[in-house]
């Protein structure tokens, strides 16, 4: 795929805006000091806190919301992991305050996670618990290093099903393993969440499962009833309380975390020998691949969500959850990333600076040194009751839906993702899932080939009207041949980094392919746009590639149906109203509207 840039201001923005979002990548060879600016960029500095004495108030209130939610969560990921709750909790603070320090997001809120803890369950049933630090520091060396090298961009080539398809099926796998928890049954042999769960539900004492099965039961109901009276209850939080308040009084036998240390581990270094580190390695390259991955999804995610804050430089990102991962099992904790759910609690509660995931691990801290005996009382099935919301959260339905409406190849790359992340793990799925893309993508460009009648050439437009299109604040691009996953990072880019623009032409009659990830990241582009106030119009979209853009999405995110056009006239004399219509004042803007009265 190539996108055919305006040659004036809006291209070289795209320039800058390369390199200010990560310059770890990119150096010039013919700069002796280029290598050591890169790697200066991977180190905090003091633009981190810019804005800090604005927004302090609102950082440490979103690290107080985040800690609330946040806790629990950590309980339970360090409970389901095998490795238990200290362990958990132990991450959420060490973790997260060094990669908030230290990572390329400025929003990121970095602790132990589901998918994190569907990796390790094997490796504690195969090795034991005791070795879970060891993969963490060998894992965070690895994240290191390729941020070092550059590869931060690299999660990019992920088509969008298959980050669905494995988030889908890390969401079946969470749940799973919270079987033998939920009835109180000790967990059964085995690797695979499936066969764990359908063995012990087999070898389950219905008769002692009651007790437990009603706390499940009463942490579901808080945990998504709440909210709905209202938003700004910490239902999960809430859910824990009243479990435990009920078992206590109630005297359920129930199984509880049990004794947590009252302050944070010493750091040490793991006592290891040198066959069981070399069989590790494997392991530790598996976690890495999945703390790179995710960390570096949730931080595009808050990207996303933050308009006023500086987007992730992603090979910092990557340094910063390697040292991350070093110091959690330095302390004997767990391999960690950067979490979706809390990092997005963070955007919305606020946060504009690195202070409120550092507050986060504070405010975790102060649990472990002044709570850590009730905290242990917890009955470990209500933990079981907020993890299954938690999964169930993480299946995103309409997503499912939107992409098995683009077409069957969409469907299988998904299908295929989500039944090998809960048949065999998480890194072979992913491996599995570009593969299945890659080759589905191969097949369509290669259909697209052949021998086809001419159709009328696209208008060219002269550099002098691109020029003046660009002084009237109307930018047009064009974009070649094929719009598929392993091309849309980079024009995703380019045209976020647009300014002083607003009216943006997409000419689409030059797309041979579309598949959906390329249609994904036309609906991320057209919705950043817009919420910046930049009208986006789609001119000459092929009326094969309409099914998998209305189905997407991309059609819904134009602000009004009537952005679609066949003929680039029609679609620039459309961008000249919307400019024309920007400077009427307000009192008549709606009837000198391009789109209409009511638009």
């Amino acid at each position: 795929m190539t996108a055919t840039a305006p040659s004036a201001a809006p291209s070289s923005d795209h320039s800058s805006h390369t390199s200010s979002t990560d310059p770890a990548g990119s150096s010039s060879a013919s700069d002796p000091w280029a290598t050591l600016r890169r790697l200066r960029a991977l180190l905090p500095g003091r633009d981190d806190y810019t804005g800090l004495s604005r927004s302090w108030r609102r950082d440490l209130v979103a690290g107080l919301t985040v800690a609330v939610v946040a806790l629990p969560l950590a309980l339970g990921f360090g409970v389901s992991s095998g490795t238990g709750a200290a362990a958990g909790l132990v991450t959420a603070v060490v973790a997260g305050a060094v990669a908030a320090v230290l990572g390329g997001s400025h929003l990121q809120v970095s602790g132990p996670t589901g998918a994190m803890a569907v990796v390790l369950v094997p490796i504690v049933a195969r090795y034991g618990p005791q070795w879970v630090p060891v993969v963490a520091i060998m894992a965070g060396g690895i994240v290191v290093l390729a941020g070092v090298l550059g590869l931060g961009r690299l999660v990019a080539y992920l088509p969008w099903p298959v980050v669905e398809g494995f988030t889908i099926g890390i969401g079946v796998v969470i749940a799973l393993q919270q079987v033998p928890l939920a009835l109180g049954t000790p967990k059964a042999e085995g690797e695979n969440a499936a066969l764990v769960a359908a063995r012990t539900l087999a070898a389950t004492d219905w008769s002692a499962a009651v007790a437990p099965l009603l706390l499940v039961a009463l942490g579901v109901a808080l945990v998504v009833g709440l909210p709905r009276l209202h938003r700004a209850v910490p239902a999960s939080l809430v859910a824990v309380a009243v479990a435990t308040v009920v078992a206590e009084v109630a005297h359920l036998d129930v199984q509880r975390i049990g004794a947590l240390p009252s302050s944070l581990p010493a750091p040490h270094l793991p006592v290891v020998d040198l066959a069981t580190t070399s069989a590790l390695f494997s392991s530790a390259l598996a976690v890495a691949a999945l703390a790179a991955l995710e960390s570096l999804l949730s931080a595009h995610v808050a990207d996303g969500m933050a308009d006023d804050v500086p987007r992730t430089r992603p090979n910092r990102e990557l340094v910063g959850q390697g040292f991350a991962n070093v110091a959690s099992g330095l302390f004997g904790g767990l391999p960690a990333t950067g979490a979706i759910a809390r990092t997005a609690v963070n955007v919305r509660t606020g946060a504009r600076t690195r202070v409120s995931a550092l507050s986060h691990a504070a405010v975790l801290a102060l649990v472990v040194y002044a709570a850590a005996p009730l905290v242990g009382r917890i009955p470990v099935a209500v933990l079981a009751a907020v993890l299954l919301v938690t999964a169930a959260r993480m299946v995103d339905l309409r997503a499912a839906k939107a992409i098995c409406r683009s077409g069957r190849a969409g469907t299988l790359v998904l299908v295929a993702t989500l039944v090998v992340t809960v048949a065999f793990d998480l890194v072979l799925a992913v491996e599995v899932g570009v593969a299945v893309a890659a080759v589905l993508s191969l097949r369509a460009i290669a259909r697209s080939s052949g021998l086809h009648r001419e159709d009328p050439p696209d208008e060219v437009i002269a550099a002098d009207t691109e020029r003046e299109l660009l002084h009237e604040h109307i930018a047009v691009y064009r974009i070649d041949g094929a719009l598929f996953f392993a091309d849309v990072r980079r024009f995703l880019d380019e045209l976020m980094a647009v300014t002083d623009v607003r009216v943006v032409v997409l000419r689409l009659s030059r797309v041979t392919v579309i598949d959906t990830s390329g249609a994904h990241a036309l609906v991320q582009i057209v919705t950043d746009l817009e919420r910046r106030g930049v009208v986006v119009l789609l001119k000459g979209l092929r009326p094969q590639h309409r099914r998998v853009a209305e189905s997407i999405g991309v059609i819904a995110a134009l602000r009004h149906e009537s952005h679609l056009f066949d003929d680039l006239d029609a679609a620039l004399d459309h961008a000249r109203a919307h400019v024309r219509a920007a400077r009427v004042p307000a009192t008549m803007g709606s009837a000198a509207h391009p789109d209409g009265p009511h638009a």
